[in-house]
């Protein structure tokens, strides 16, 4: 069962919980910069285990320091909790990296 999208209302708090984030097609979009490849690569690697036990996977990028993100909730077509439960546990691992 599809989650339900966001709300404008619903969608602007979350934003403002995340002042790192933005919109980008649609998406929530953020450009993550570490020191350099191992620091990205370890965020990437770590963030992946938690990822994977919410089933719930970014569209991700990395270029040497350099990690791209952007999420959306495919199933339901939009931005969904899952988009923001996911970038609060992408902040919270990128701010013990960065």
């Amino acid at each position: 069962m599809a989650v339900p999208n966001l709300t404008q209302e619903e969608l602007g708090a979350a934003l403002a919980q995340l002042p790192a984030w933005g919109l980008l097609n649609g998406k929530l979009h953020r450009e993550y910069r570490f020191a350099d490849f191992i620091h990205a690569f370890g965020f990437m690697a770590t963030a992946a285990i938690a990822i994977e036990k919410m089933n719930h996977h970014p569209e991700w990028f990395n270029v040497w320091n350099k990690v791209v993100v952007d999420l959306t909730t495919h199933d339901s077509g939009g931005i969904t909790t899952k988009d923001v439960d996911l970038a609060l546990l992408l902040e919270g691992i990128a701010s013990k990296l960065q």
